[in-house]
């Protein structure tokens, strides 16, 4: 017997005390994913992989399908009136809603966009917080997200949710439902596969390159086992991966990278899949110290981000403590 979405929710609100306008607004954010997933499976024929002539706050060049992605959700959060303000990659401020709703939603509409043109994993990554629409803070640590997830649009569309306590991964079907395909997702504790951009190799610290270089030797290594580097390129293809059979994701601060920061987004990107792999049983860290713990200073934030399995996690950070 399949469990759907819509039913799925429905026990999370009987059974484990979700509120129902949440169940709802998520309800909301996956009506969107299914609607971008439509969109990128005709999206080469209707020539929409090509850049849309515009950057983004980020300085990045914007793809069609990010702008058309970013409208989607910007069309279905309006209609729901709960959710009151969006925080968007796509968007140099906050977007306020008409609605009063006690929801805001964090997202990057369409992660690894520029993977498009070559028929490659992307996603959407998204976080929930609580606000008071009348004097709403978007500025929330990680560890205040209400719930958070991901669709990767891939061989299939997979929909991964969390409220902080347990992962499930949903399978979009032939009409247009996500369907519960794996429950109480755990990542492994080790693996023997990590993903990071090797050719970025010339401004890694020190922590990272000791880390790899342990990896790289392999079986004659302190790590005493063989490593497999695999590297997507998309975060929501290398995460989705390392959730459902284990790894580690690395994009740490690095000397090009320190002035902004790092490299990724806290709010709409690290901190969502800090909760995600947290929540599965692995670990996320700047290197320094707890991702979800990071307190926020702008909503276009970038930091450092390591998460993955555990035990990989924590020979980075010991590394991280012995550079001192």
């Amino acid at each position: 017997m399949t469990t759907t979405l819509a039913q799925w929710l429905d026990a999370a609100v009987t059974q484990q005390g979700v509120a129902p306008k949440l169940a709802g607004s998520i309800a909301t954010v996956a009506a969107a994913c299914v609607e971008i997933a439509a969109v990128l499976r005709v999206a080469p024929i209707a020539g929409q992989t090509g850049l849309a002539g515009a950057t983004n706050v980020q300085g990045e060049a914007q793809k069609e399908l990010d702008v058309i992605s970013n409208d989607i959700f910007i069309k279905h959060l309006r209609q729901n009136t709960d959710i009151s303000i969006l925080v968007s990659e796509e968007l140099d401020e906050a977007l306020h809603m008409q609605n009063q709703g006690a929801y805001a939603i964090a997202c990057d509409p369409l992660d690894g966009s520029s993977n498009l043109d070559v028929n490659v994993t992307v996603g959407t990554i998204f976080s929930v917080l609580a606000v008071d629409p009348a004097n709403p803070e978007l500025l929330q640590a990680g560890t205040r997200q209400l719930a958070a997830g991901y669709a990767a649009y891939g061989p299939s569309t997979s929909l991964v949710l969390s409220f902080g306590k347990s992962v499930s991964v949903f399978t979009l079907d032939a009409n247009g439902v996500f369907v519960l395909s794996a429950d109480a997702v755990r990542v492994p504790a080790a693996s023997g596969e990590y993903a990071i951009n090797t050719a970025r190799e010339r401004f890694w610290d020190a922590a990272t390159r000791a880390y790899v270089a342990e990896n790289v030797a392999g079986e004659t290594g302190p790590a005493g086992k063989r490593y497999n580097m695999r590297w997507i390129g998309s975060m929501v293809g290398d995460i989705h991966r390392i959730l459902m059979r284990g790894g580690i994701f690395m994009y740490p601060l690095d000397s090009e990278t320190a002035a902004k920061g790092g490299r990724l987004r806290l709010l709409y990107e690290a901190n969502p899949m800090g909760l995600i792999i947290e929540a599965a049983g692995g670990a996320a860290t700047t290197g320094r110290g707890r991702i979800l713990e990071v307190p926020p200073q702008d909503i276009h934030q970038r930091i450092p981000v390591i998460l993955g399995s555990a035990d990989e996690v924590a020979r980075v950070e010991a590394h991280y403590r012995a550079q001192g």
